[in-house]
């Protein structure tokens, strides 16, 4: 009886052992990958910007009171300093790390300096040169490279600034401060720029901008002011450039990830 019992015991236990091994191993799954969220800087945008420029000016005297000047007479220079404020609107596409975009920005400025006539003078004529860059619009290209929410980019295109300039009295016909002439005029010229952008949240991104403004030479005629002077306007050949940097603030409209798996 007992190797009747033992015999089937036995026989359980190695039909077991044989079952076990018919079974097929379980097929190894692997942990799905979670999607990664990347910056998209795809999408129209607005902002508001602001900072400090300089505008260097340099004149030569090519009319005086209808009487041409040549050759020209060199006035001397001066550096126009100040403060800007502004906006900008834009749109932006991405393609892979490369993004393009254009925009048109628009700002007032009080960029203002002055110098001493260096044309040759007396103690009853003696002049001081002020000008004033009021306020300056750019409308430009952009091409930059994304590093997921950090943008690189340069800029170009078109520039415009409007411009102020003053004649001052410092003798004794015109006194010290008083506007003998005076002009303004608007000029085109061309910008070139460089940025870093940061996207801090899903629409916002704040950015650190450096322009150039190459404004070429313009003649621009002062007029006289009544009834401190009167009679034909003096005529100036004007050279100017212009540097602006600006912190700038954009929100963007549109999604502002993708999943990258």
């Amino acid at each position: 009886m007992k190797k009747i019992v033992l015999l089937a015991a036995t026989s359980i236990l190695f039909a077991g052992a044989a079952s076990a091994a018919d079974l097929a191993a379980r097929p190894y799954t692997k942990a799905p990958v979670a999607p990664v969220a990347v910056y998209n800087w795809t999408g129209f945008y607005v902002g508001i910007n602001g900072g400090g420029g300089s505008a260097r000016k340099c004149w030569d005297l090519t009319n005086n009171a209808g009487v041409p000047v040549n050759p020209a007479i060199d006035e001397g220079c001066h550096d126009a300093t100040g403060a800007t404020a502004g906006g900008q609107v834009g749109y932006r596409w991405q393609a892979s790390t490369w993004v393009f975009g254009v925009e048109a920005q628009g700002n007032w400025a009080n960029f203002k300096g002055s110098n001493l006539n260096q044309a040759p003078q007396n103690l009853a004529f003696r002049f001081t040169d002020q000008s004033r860059v009021e306020a300056f619009g750019l409308f430009t290209g952009q091409v930059g490279y994304a590093v997921n929410n950090v943008l690189f980019y340069a800029k170009g295109g078109a520039a415009v600034v409007n411009d102020k300039y003053n004649n001052l009295g410092g003798g004794v016909v015109v006194p010290v401060g008083v506007v003998f002439s005076e002009g303004t005029e608007t000029r085109w010229g061309g910008v070139a720029g460089v940025g870093i952008e940061f996207g801090f949240a899903p629409n916002w991104s704040v950015a650190a901008e450096y322009d150039h403004l190459f404004m070429g030479t313009k003649n621009v005629g002062l007029n006289l002011i009544p009834p401190v002077a009167a009679g034909p306007a003096s005529f100036h050949n004007i050279r100017q450039d212009v540097d602006v940097g600006t912190i700038r603030l954009n929100y963007r409209f549109g999604g502002p990830v993708v999943a990258k798996y």
